[in-house]
């Protein structure tokens, strides 16, 4: 058994050394022994915390979703207007191809979230191996759902928001919100399969587009 007080520090290394494996080998690739050996602890630590491969897949998933809304609640500020909040938002869930971002994963945190990151070569595999493997596995696909659940909810805030004040001309939040929503999902899967616009710009200029056109003024 782990020391007292290392339970959130190891259960945190696990994880990260987890989606690292993912991006490396992918979910098939992916073995306790090859977890362990990315968290720099013994096997049984890995299975201490989580029963078993599926679960560790699982709680994986769960933390890598989770990241994004963390870094984007971290940076919205109430004093910021509906469009800011929204180029924040955007700027997380679909970061411009030049912000390339380097280090280990780390989605925990523990350390604080300005010290959480996931370079844009890891998020667009571990993307690819989740979503792929989420189209035939129900539980997955409960754990996607979750997830953009609570993200629809947010941006349908930031709407309302941005309704109540004038700064957006949006008829229905939710419509608007899912429309987004599945923008950057779609956008994303082009990213990750290299299918580039005729135009040859960076593809997270059609949401930008799609912002502009609900922004007054």
């Amino acid at each position: 058994m782990p020391k007292v007080g290392m339970e959130p520090i190891r259960r945190a290394a696990v994880i990260n050394a987890t989606l690292m494996c993912i991006s490396r080998h992918g979910i098939d690739g992916m073995t306790l022994d090859k977890v362990a050996e990315y968290a720099d602890c013994s096997k049984g630590v890995v299975t201490y915390y989580f029963k078993n491969k599926d679960n560790l897949m699982i709680e994986s998933f769960k933390a890598f979703f989770a990241y994004y809304g963390l870094k984007i609640n971290a940076d919205i500020q109430p004093t910021m207007s509906a469009a800011d909040m929204l180029e924040v938002t955007l700027a997380h869930l679909l970061p411009p191809l030049s912000d390339e971002t380097q280090g280990a994963i780390n989605v925990s945190e523990l350390e604080g979230t300005a010290k959480m990151v996931i370079p844009l070569e890891d998020q667009a595999k571990l993307f690819l191996h989740f979503f792929s493997r989420a189209a035939l596995d129900r539980n997955l696909q409960e754990v996607v759902s979750a997830s953009y659940s609570v993200d629809m909810q947010g941006l349908m805030k930031i709407f309302d928001y941005g309704k109540a004040t004038g700064q957006m001309k949006v008829e229905d939040s939710q419509s608007a919100a899912y429309g987004l929503l599945a923008m950057v999902v779609g956008l994303s899967f082009f990213r990750v399969a290299n299918v580039q616009p005729l135009n040859s710009e960076d593809n997270r200029s059609i949401c930008e587009d799609y912002v502009k056109k609900l922004t007054r003024g």
